[in-house]
C-alpha cells in the first residue's frame, strides 16, 4: 500500500512541487502563490501583482489572471473543463498512475467527484441532488439553523472555530445527508486532514496523512450505505442509495463531497466574518442599527477574504482567451480571491464595507456548471449564524493570536480564541 501511496503522489503532486520549487527559484511569479509562505499568509498583494502584470498571465507552469471579467469567463467558457486527469502525461507517469489508482481511496479531487469531472457526468451527478439544494428547500432549514446556532450559543466559546464555526455547518450538513450527529467532530477532524488535497505540490508526509484520512472516510461512508439500504429514512443518501442511477465508486463521490463540502467553505466564511466585524466595530455598529443588511455583510466577507482564493481550468480546444492563444492542455488559474479585490469593478476594493452596493458581485462561489451547489445553503448559515453570535454576544473580541490554515486554495482560520 505504501508504494501505490508513494507513486500516487508522485503523479499527482510529487512532479508538480519540483516543477513549482523550480519555478519558484527562476522567479517564477504565479509558483510563489504555492511555494511562499508570506503569500499564503497574505495573498492580496500577490493578487495585484498579477492583475497589474497583464490580462492573462503566463508562466512555467499554467496561465493566470486576477481581473474579475477574465475569472469570470474561463469559469463560464465551454473551451475549459477540470478533466485534470484526461490531460495527456508521459507513458510510464501514465502507466504507474493507472496501476496505482487501482487501490486508490476516492478524495474530493479524485474521479468521479463531481469537482473534478464535466459534463455529461457531471450533470447527471448534478441533477441528483440539485432538488435538496433548492433555494426553497434552503429556506426551510431556517427555523433549523436557527435552533442549532441557539443549542451551540449556550455556552461562552472560547475558540470561535472549534466551538461554533465549524459545529454549525456539520451539523446541519449531517442532519441533510442522514449522518448521525454524534459522527460530526469525527468528520470534522477528517475533513480537515483531507482538505490539503485540494492544494498542488503537497510535501509526502502530508499526501499520506490526507489518503489514510480519505480512506477512513470511504469505509465509514460504504458502511453506512449499507446500512441505509435496509434502513433507509427521509435523507438525502437514503434517496441516492435507492437508486440505480449511481455505481458505488459514484456514489461514495459524491456523499463524500457533499459532506466535505457542506462544512469545509462555510467553517471559513463564518470565522472570517466573526473576525473582520470584531476588528471592524464601526461595520458591526451598521448592523446593529440596519439588521436587515446581515445578508449583505455575509455577501462582503465572502468577497473580502473569500474562503476559496483560486479554481483552474484546463484548456479542451485551441482558443483566444484574454488576448492570448490558449493551446488545449494548458491549465488557466482563476484568482477568484484577487478577482475579488478587482478595482474595475470594485470601488476601494480594500476596505471592508457591509453597505457595499454590488459585493454579492463576488466570484468566491465559482461560476458556469460548476457553481457551487451549496451556496443558498452557506449564505444562510453565515447570515444567521454571524448575526446570533453578535446578538448573543454583543461585547464578543479577539483573545490572543490566531492562526490560519495551512491551506492555499482554502483560506480561513485553524483557531480563533475570544473573549467576551
Amino acid at each position: 500500500m505504501l508504494v501505490g501511496t508513494a507513486v500516487r503522489w508522485g503523479t499527482k503532486h510529487g512532479f508538480m512541487r519540483a516543477g513549482i520549487k523550480a519555478a519558484a527559484r527562476q522567479g517564477d511569479e504565479q509558483a510563489r502563490f504555492f511555494d511562499d509562505p508570506a503569500v499564503r499568509a497574505d495573498p492580496y498583494a500577490f493578487y495585484r501583482q498579477v492583475r497589474e502584470a497583464g490580462r492573462v498571465v503566463r508562466g512555467r507552469l499554467m496561465w493566470a489572471t486576477a481581473h474579475h471579467d477574465l475569472a469570470a469567463a474561463v469559469l463560464r467558457h465551454d473551451a475549459f473543463g477540470v478533466g485534470f486527469t484526461d490531460r495527456p502525461l508521459p507513458a510510464p507517469i501514465a502507466l504507474a498512475f493507472r496501476f496505482s489508482r487501482r487501490s486508490s481511496p476516492i478524495g474530493p479531487v479524485d474521479p468521479p467527484s463531481m469537482l473534478v469531472t464535466d459534463p455529461p457526468d457531471h450533470t447527471r451527478y448534478r441533477r441528483l441532488v440539485s432538488k435538496v439544494f433548492t433555494a426553497r428547500a434552503i429556506e426551510g432549514l431556517r427555523p433549523r439553523i436557527e435552533q442549532t446556532c441557539a443549542e451551540l450559543l449556550r455556552d461562552k466559546p472560547t475558540d470561535l472555530v472549534a466551538d461554533f464555526a465549524a459545529l454549525l455547518p456539520v451539523t446541519v450538513i449531517a442532519e441533510i445527508l442522514g449522518v448521525p450527529l454524534d459522527m460530526r467532530r469525527q468528520f470534522l477532524a477528517w475533513g480537515n486532514a483531507a482538505a490539503p488535497t485540494l492544494d498542488l505540490g503537497l510535501p509526502f508526509s502530508t499526501y499520506r496523512r490526507t489518503e489514510r484520512n480519505i480512506r477512513h472516510v470511504n469505509d465509514w461512508m460504504r458502511g453506512h450505505f449499507a446500512r441505509l439500504r435496509k434502513e433507509p429514512g427521509d435523507d438525502l443518501l437514503s434517496q441516492l442509495v435507492q437508486l440505480d442511477d449511481l455505481s458505488e465508486d459514484e456514489l461514495l463521490a459524491t456523499a463524500g463531497l457533499l459532506l466535505a463540502a457542506g462544512f469545509e467553505t462555510t467553517v471559513n466564511l463564518l470565522g472570517t466574518g466573526a473576525w473582520l466585524l470584531m476588528r471592524h466595530p464601526e461595520q458591526l455598529a451598521v448592523l446593529r442599527d440596519e439588521p436587515q443588511r446581515w445578508g449583505n455583510a455575509v455577501e462582503e466577507t465572502l468577497r473580502f477574504d473569500s474562503p476559496v482564493q483560486v479554481t483552474a481550468r484546463v484548456c479542451r480546444r485551441a482558443t483566444e482567451f484574454g488576448g492570448e492563444a490558449i493551446q488545449p492542455g494548458h491549465v488557466v488559474m482563476a484568482m477568484l480571491g484577487g478577482a475579488n479585490r478587482d478595482p474595475a469593478v470594485f470601488a476601494d476594493p480594500d476596505t471592508f464595507d457591509v453597505t457595499r452596493a454590488n459585493a454579492r458581485e463576488h466570484l468566491s462561489f465559482s461560476g458556469g456548471v460548476h457553481y457551487c451547489l451549496g451556496a443558498a445553503l452557506a449564505r444562510l448559515e453565515g447570515e444567521i449564524g454571524l448575526r446570533m453570535l453578535f446578538e448573543r454576544y454583543p461585547d464578543l473580541r479577539p483573545d490572543g493570536t490566531p492562526t490560519r490554515r495551512t491551506t492555499r486554495v482554502l483560506r480561513g482560520f485553524e483557531t480563533l480564541p475570544v473573549t467576551m
